[in-house]
């Protein structure tokens, strides 16, 4: 690769991330350039991690860096080799089991992954299993080749492949779990291998642009609550974190910022001396801000339960931030269910007593779907004393009522008991008001803000706590 194309290549690529919400700044590519200098070029796991490390500030963006690398810098052009002929029936047909043989046997053997066995094997597969005429051409499945080849089916022959010649004792070999977690993180890697080649041949089919479009995975930040699957939701949990860091930081600072003591005239006065006894600069006690209190109000129904759980351990990993949290869940319902959270800190721990709550709380009594009104009636009768001027409320849901009374007095009574009440929805603005949503008739009476990612969540949230 010439040096221009590469320098090009580089800015793409960091644009391509930029555009994707990865921060890469100027000294960061430059940092960058001067690292291809000195790395190995066709080392490619040598350049990925060099410009990771000079690029990446966040290590929860690797996923979506790693697959952008291999669409801006491609083994080999395209990596199209066909390294060897697979096995096939007399037909000529692709013999699928014995190729599975095959690819068990290469993954047994730790060589493989420095002798080029391993590459050729992947590109034959996606070559010979994964190919399909569509109706714009050529084109290659990552589901049809892994399906064909199942890698995880070959999890047990790769283990006694690995285990052959070992004394294993009176164990049958491969069967220990060291040696099954080892074949397992091989068939793994198989089928990582096969998805990059898949993308990368339909990348030079197609254009790096269009595959780019729904092979790299968005950001976790950028996910939406309604279309995580757990995988994704795994991963949005490990941005509560560095997300409840930064809004602690800035919900510090507004408070120092928007709260000034009472003026000293002891010291205004002495300051007053160098104008001639005309106060001029106001001198102000140290101030001591006292912290808001916090009500949170959240549909714990399938529909929406990832985004509330969400939310709900963003808002406790903030609680030092407030001089009291109280949370309240429904699905038709309305119970409090703080002391089912207030000595949880941990993932772990938050996720079972989650768990708990949705199966011990008194949150569904009707008919098990979602009642806003139910609940609005019911919190106004039973829990209206926890509503102060000094706090905040929050309410977390996407407003689909079911069709059932809506009782906006009972929320503008709420509303009115509060300093500040928002209503948080994860859906789509544009999706408000259609079929069963009636939260434009909510929006009315209480702030209603679109909260679809966790980007959107924290952006919300930092601008309207209360300090």
């Amino acid at each position: 690769m010439a040096a221009d194309q590469l320098v090009d290549n580089l800015t793409g690529f960091v644009e391509d991330l930029r555009s994707r919400g990865i921060t890469v700044g100027p000294s960061q590519l430059i940092d960058a350039g001067q690292a291809m200098t000195v790395l190995d070029l066709l080392d490619r796991t040598s350049l990925r991690e060099g410009l990771a490390a000079t690029l990446l500030s966040d290590h929860l963006h690797r996923d979506t860096f790693d697959l952008c690398f291999e669409l801006w810098f491609p083994l080999g052009g395209t990596a199209r080799r066909e390294a060897f002929e697979v096995p096939r029936t007399p037909d000529g047909k692709v013999d699928v089991p014995a190729l599975r043989e095959l690819a068990a046997d290469i993954l047994a053997d730790p060589e493989s992954q420095t002798d080029g066995r391993f590459e050729q094997l992947v590109a034959s597969i996606v070559q010979e299993v994964g190919r399909y005429e569509g109706a714009r051409g050529e084109a290659f499945s990552m589901y049809q080749a892994t399906t064909a080849v199942s890698p995880q089916t070959l999890i047990a022959r790769i283990a006694a492949g690995m285990a052959a010649g070992v004394d294993s004792g009176d164990q049958r070999p491969g069967t220990d779990a060291l040696t099954r977690r080892a074949a397992g993180e091989a068939a793994e890697r198989l089928r990582s291998a096969i998805e990059t080649e898949v993308q990368r041949r339909m990348a030079a089919l197609r254009g790096r642009e269009e595959v780019g479009a729904y092979a790299v995975p968005k950001l976790p930040e950028q996910i939406d609550f309604f279309s995580a699957n757990p995988q994704d939701l795994a991963k949005m949990r490990r941005t509560i974190d560095p997300i409840a860091r930064l809004l602690a930081a800035k919900l510090e600072f507004r408070r120092r910022r928007n709260n000034h003591g009472a003026v000293d005239v002891r010291s205004t006065l002495r300051a007053s001396m160098s104008t001639g006894g005309v106060p001029i600069d106001l001198r102000y006690r140290k101030p001591r801000p006292g912290k808001p209190e916090l009500v949170v109000i959240c549909d714990v129904s399938g529909s929406v339960a990832g985004f509330s759980s969400f939310t709900l351990q963003l808002v406790y990993a903030l609680r030092q931030q407030f001089s009291n949290v109280r949370v309240f869940a429904f699905v038709d319902t309305v119970d409090e269910v703080t002391d089912y959270f207030d000595r949880s800190s941990a993932d772990d721990q938050f996720g079972e007593r989650m768990r708990t709550m949705l199966t011990q709380a008194r949150i569904s009594t009707r008919d098990g779907h979602s009642d806003y009104g139910h609940m609005l009636r019911g919190f106004a009768e039973n829990y209206l004393d926890s509503l102060t001027h000094r706090g905040a409320l929050l309410i977390l849901g996407d407003a689909r009522n079911n069709y059932a009374r809506a009782s906006t007095d009972a929320l503008a009574s709420l509303r009115d008991r509060v300093r500040n009440a928002y209503w948080l929805n994860p859906e789509r603005r544009e999706h408000w008001d259609t079929g069963d949503s009636i939260a434009g008739r909510y929006a009315d009476v209480i702030e209603m803000f679109e909260c679809r990612n966790a980007d959107q969540l924290a952006s919300v949230i930092s601008e309207l706590l209360p300090v």
